[in-house]
């Protein structure tokens, strides 16, 4: 009986696409550091080239990462998260908030 209330509520399938765009935006946050900070960080300490006084490695992999996570993490929920009301008596078909 508890999984009727899942398919019928569509607040559940909004959440479950927002949950799916999060779990992408950690894949690529990883890929993003583990690329950058294993592929340029993977030559010797004196061969290493230097951004702003850092390793490149370490300044692509922590600094711009974050710099491009958190653009990309605020692009998303602005244009592709909704905002859903909790009571169940304020949605309408499409699990907007009915005002």
């Amino acid at each position: 009986m508890k999984h009727d209330i899942f398919s019928k509520d569509p607040r559940y399938k909004i959440a479950r696409k927002e949950v799916w765009i999060g779990i992408g935006l950690v894949i690529f946050n990883f890929i993003w550091w583990y690329g950058f900070a294993y592929g340029l960080g993977s030559v010797p300490a004196n061969q290493y080239s230097y951004i702003f006084g850092f390793p490149a490695w370490f300044f692509y992999s922590c600094i711009l990462g974050l710099i491009v996570m958190s653009l990309l993490v605020f692009t998303v929920v602005k244009f592709f998260f909704k905002e859903v009301p909790f009571d169940e008596d304020e949605i309408d078909g499409e699990g907007r908030g009915v005002k």
